[in-house]
This record gives structure tokens, C-alpha cells and sequence, in this order.
């Protein structure tokens, strides 16, 4: 190789260094291959205002914290990580669920210090952070609710928080809904949002919700951020119950690494300033409601770190739901499921090991399992009109669906992940430095 070569090829390797570099120091990475084309135009959801500042809590240069305003008679439901060390801001939120709904409300988020396993101190920035939001909005302090994400284990820089909150104030409008998705942002690559409307009686009713989170994503709930804002008046009873059990049919069933976050927080408001009244029996607020959390929730798969393919895994024919859903979640979380597909490798063993692992019931010669809708494996083995080119051609395709049925019972689950690449590694390799 000739001198002008090698100084190219070093040229070229320090080029990479320092995108590397900028990449650890901002966590901004190239925009996922699954992302959505643009954000989506979120209505204006009356009686709530929003704004986001840069306060630099970690990154340089970008938004990183958010403020929603939110009316007297917004009503507040919430479901949180399971975590056993959940952070600071989750066991404040718990606590304050169920507050008086006749009084105005806020929230506050910020992004790069999840403010988990900070001991004491973490709880003092909790403190300090929402009774300053509390003082600056004229709110009750138990109507303040803060989340944070980011790096674990180190302290909250709060003082960076609170010395913003003229700003926030002073910039509050109802139309910053996707300012504040880009501000929650960590490794994610894309700001989420997405909206409905439904109409209920001769009006319309809105809804929109904005998300973060890329890695660390398995159920109870996936490690995300996620607030959902309606123009409804709902009782916070029927508000939580909604929650919890769309919940389980959406974020509970995606999963990106199977690891679960500390700081897990999804937050739904109802301000009530449309007038219209919504109860249990509003189907079609329900659907509206669950087709928001169900696009949020794909939006955070798509942008798993690293991801290059959607994957849809779907059990029939398992003796229960539970074991179904058993059943999914191991495929899902396979690593060796995962970079098969990573690979575009139609290893259908693989899938034949999750399930057997799963701890669920199955009966070996009785499962079959498609890939699309290409039956690959039946009665115990191989499918006779399966080709190995059929399957390779498949798996190539960005969105992919693995079936398999059990042949047992009527017990049925669906839930989403992506691949496993080398991306993921050098996304969290450097996530901390």
C-alpha cells in the first residue's frame, strides 16, 4: 500500500472516530431504517400546553426536558415499571396518582439521568424539582409529576431542571407536542407521536401521545416514557381502568432486548375541556385510545437499537393465553431467534428451541410454525412443501411475521420485537461514557 493510501485509509478510520465520538457524547444516531417518514400533525389538545428547553442535564446542544401544563379537572391515570429498583420519579408518581382532579396539574421530564439507584438524593431532587414546578405554575405539589430517563446511577443534576423553569413557563403552548417528543428522546433515533379522533355523539374527541424509547424495552412495561393526552372529560377511575387494560394489550406485549427498565413511566390525561363525557361503555373511545398506544408502542420497536426488521410473532393453539403468550416472548427474546432474523436466516430450529425452553406446555409433533405464509415445520418436523429458498427469500423482506401453532387449545398471542445486530452493541457499548 502507497504512503497517499495509508493516509487516506487513516483519514478515513479518524473520520469514523469522530462520529463515533459525537455519537457517545450526544447519543444521536442515524435515523432507524424502520422509522416512520415524518412526525405525525398532533391536534391541539385543549386545556393542556406544552414547551421544551435545552437545559443540558447531559447532552449538548438538543432539547432535553419538557414541561406539560395541564388544566383544573385534568384527570390522571398512570401505570409504571415493576421494576424492584424503580427510580425516584416512579415511586413519586405512584404515590400521587389519585390526587384531586379539580386542581390544575404538570408535568416535567427530562432526558440523559434517569435519576435510579441515587439514593436519597434522588428522592431530594424529586423534591426540589416539583416543588419548584409547583411554585412557578401555582399548582399543588402532589400534582407535579417528573420522570426522568436516561443513564443509571448517577446523581440528578437538578439545578440545571430548575433554573429553566422561567423559560418552560414562559414558552408554554398548546401546540408542542412534538418539541416535547424530541426533548424525552435518549438513543432513540426518531421522535414518536400519533393521534386519533373519535366522534361520540355529535362531537369530536382528540388524542395524542408522544414516546421515547429504543433500548432496554421489555414488558412490565418496556423500558419507555410515554404520555397520552385527551380533549375528554373521564373520571379517573374509568381512566386507569382503560389504561391498565389497554396496557396489557399493547406495551406489555412488545419487547426489543427483554430487559426491563427502572424508570418505566406512561402517564394519561384526560382535561375534560371538550365537554364530552366518556365512560367504560364508549367503545369507541377505547379503540381510538387503544390505536394510539398500539402505534406508540410499534414506533418504539422500530426504533430499537440497531433494528432493521419488524417482527410480528404470533401464537395459536396454546392450552391458554398465558401460555401463549409464554410461548411468544420466548421466541421474541431469543437472541438466537433474533439474529437469525438479523441475518435473514430462515433457521426455523430456532424458533422450535424457544418454544421447547419456554417453560409453557407444547407437544413437539403437534406445533407447526410459518414464517408469513409459508408453512415451514409440521407434525414434528420439516413441512414436505417447504423450500429453503422460499424461506431465505422471505426473510428478507423489513417486516416479518413468525406464526407458530401449537395445536392444544384455543390460547392465542401476539407480540412485536426486531433483530438483534451488531448496531446494539455499539449503541450500548458506549451508552454510559
Amino acid at each position: 500500500m502507497g504512503k497517499t493510501a495509508k493516509i487516506t485509509k487513516l483519514q478515513k478510520k479518524l473520520k469514523k472516530l469522530k462520529r463515533k465520538l459525537k455519537a457517545a457524547q450526544t447519543h444521536v444516531h442515524a435515523v432507524a431504517p424502520l422509522a416512520p417518514a415524518a412526525f405525525p400533525a398532533l391536534p391541539v389538545i385543549a386545556g393542556a400546553r406544552f414547551s421544551a428547553v435545552k437545559a443540558g442535564v447531559k447532552y449538548a446542544d438538543r432539547l432535553d426536558l419538557m414541561l406539560a401544563e395541564l388544566r383544573p379537572g385534568t384527570s390522571i391515570a398512570g401505570v409504571f415499571t415493576r421494576s424492584a429498583t424503580r427510580s425516584a420519579p416512579v415511586l413519586d408518581c405512584q404515590a400521587k396518582l389519585g390526587s384531586d382532579p379539580s386542581q390544575g396539574a404538570a408535568i416535567i421530564v427530562n432526558a440523559g439521568n434517569s435519576n435510579a439507584f441515587t439514593g436519597g438524593g434522588g428522592f431530594d431532587a424529586v423534591e426540589e424539582i416539583t416543588a419548584r414546578v409547583s411554585k412557578s405554575l401555582n399548582v399543588p405539589q402532589n400534582r407535579v409529576y417528573s420522570a426522568s430517563t436516561g443513564v443509571i446511577g448517577e446523581p440528578l443534576p437538578f439545578e440545571k431542571i430548575t433554573s429553566c423553569l422561567d423559560e418552560l413557563k414562559g414558552t408554554l403552548v398548546p401546540d408542542a407536542l412534538e418539541q416535547a417528543a424530541e426533548a424525552i428522546r435518549t438513543t432513540d433515533t426518531f421522535a414518536k407521536g400519533a393521534k386519533a379522533e373519535v366522534k361520540i355523539g355529535n362531537r369530536i374527541v382528540h388524542i395524542a401521545g408522544i414516546a421515547k424509547g429504543s433500548g432496554m424495552v421489555a414488558p412490565d412495561m418496556a423500558t419507555m416514557l410515554v404520555f397520552i393526552f385527551t380533549d375528554a372529560k373521564v373520571d379517573q377511575d374509568v381512566l386507569q381502568s382503560m389504561l391498565s387494560s389497554l396496557t396489557d394489550k399493547t406495551f406489555n406485549n412488545i419487547t426489543v432486548d427483554s430487559d426491563t427498565s427502572t424508570s418505566d413511566t406512561l402517564l394519561l390525561t384526560a382535561t375534560g375541556a371538550s365537554g364530552v363525557e366518556v365512560d367504560a361503555e364508549d367503545a369507541a373511545f377505547v379503540e381510538a385510545l387503544e390505536s394510539v398506544m398500539l402505534d406508540l408502542a410499534h414506533q418504539v420497536v422500530r426504533d430499537g437499537e440497531g433494528a432493521t426488521k419488524f417482527v410480528e410473532v404470533r401464537v395459536t393453539g396454546a392450552k391458554t393465553d398465558e401460555d401463549a403468550r409464554t410461548h411468544a416472548m420466548a421466541i421474541a427474546n431469543s437472541p438466537l431467534v433474533k439474529t437469525a432474523v438479523a441475518g435473514e436466516d430462515p433457521n426455523w430450529g430456532r424458533v422450535v428451541m424457544a418454544v421447547g425452553k419456554s417453560g409453557a406446555y407444547a407437544e413437539r409433533d403437534k406445533l407447526s410454525i410459518s414464517f408469513g405464509n409459508i408453512l415451514v415445520a409440521e407434525n414434528g418436523w420439516v413441512s414436505p412443501s417447504y423450500r429453503e429458498e422460499d424461506g431465505a427469500h422471505y426473510m428478507k423482506h423489513d417486516e416479518l411475521l413468525i406464526h407458530t401453532d401449537l395445536g392444544l387449545g384455543g390460547g392465542t398471542a401476539t407480540v412485536w420485537t426486531c433483530d438483534l445486530t451488531h448496531g446494539y452493541i455499539q449503541i450500548n457499548a458506549d451508552y454510559r461514557s
